[in-house]
């Protein structure tokens, strides 16, 4: 089967778990299948491009030169963001007020989003992904609701900048649209926590200017990778040594 063939496939199957009502488990499943399709086209391009596993000496390389570099580079924010939320889930996090159950439900929710954004790009690289990287969150106080929110807008902003910023690296159309669908799940929940940290503030782009966000033109924050990889971003995380070439 030629490549666009298997891209057509996999965006039509994309389209199916878009549509339908699943449960986390199914969405799992689903995600996972996904995965297996566009891996065989990694496979395909692999052959073609001469492309190596960038995992060495202890660390990872995030090679820009094709479309792997981005979806491991996606992959690696991924990674990020599941620790932090398994994190949360698992650290009776004490949230206030009278909607703190809600609240609790729904970090339940973001955390299995985003081990399905990870479990997927994992798949999809199969023997091209990255190792798993060491995180650190010594910074943040998983015990206070404020130290939580703040994390987490965080994250979700950054995320968010990050995928708007990495879109235009991405050459093959099935990886776009993919990348296209879960940025905007991030996006979702970048509202949903700015709304709670800041009641009404869910749509505030001015904050974000410093990320890229132009208020003016309606458009949100884009960061390239170097910036969002930066130790007073992303690496403030991350203890694995992230390396970048060819960006």
């Amino acid at each position: 089967m030629k490549n666009n063939e298997l891209e057509t496939k996999n965006e039509l199957q994309d389209e199916r778990l878009l549509n339908s009502t699943v449960g986390r488990r199914s969405f799992l499943q689903y995600a996972g299948a996904s995965a297996a399709a566009i891996a065989l086209v990694a496979a395909g391009c692999k052959k073609d491009r001469g492309y190596e596993n960038p995992t060495m000496n202890g660390g990872v390389t995030l090679d820009f030169k094709d479309d792997f570099g981005v979806l491991n580079y996606a992959y690696a924010l991924e990674q990020l963001e599941a620790a932090f939320y398994i994190q949360v889930a698992n650290s009776n996090t004490q949230f206030t007020g009278t909607n703190a159950a809600a609240k609790k439900a729904y970090f339940q929710d973001i955390q299995f989003h985003e081990i399905a954004h990870r479990e997927f790009f994992k798949a999809a690289l199969s023997t091209n992904a990255i190792g798993s990287l060491e995180v650190d969150f010594s910074s943040i106080d998983f015990t206070s609701e404020a130290s939580v929110l703040g994390a987490a807008m965080a994250f979700e902003d950054l995320g968010v900048a990050a995928y708007n910023g990495a879109g235009p690296r991405i050459k093959t159309g099935a990886y776009l649209l993919l990348a296209g669908k879960i940025v905007s799940v991030e996006a979702r929940h970048a509202a949903y926590i700015r709304d709670l940290v800041s009641n009404g503030s869910f749509a505030d782009l001015n904050s974000l200017a410093t990320l890229g966000a132009d208020n003016g033109k309606g458009l949100d924050a884009a960061l390239t990778p170097d910036k969002v990889l930066a130790a007073n971003a992303a690496g403030k995380y991350i203890k694995t040594k992230v390396s970048v070439i060819n960006l």
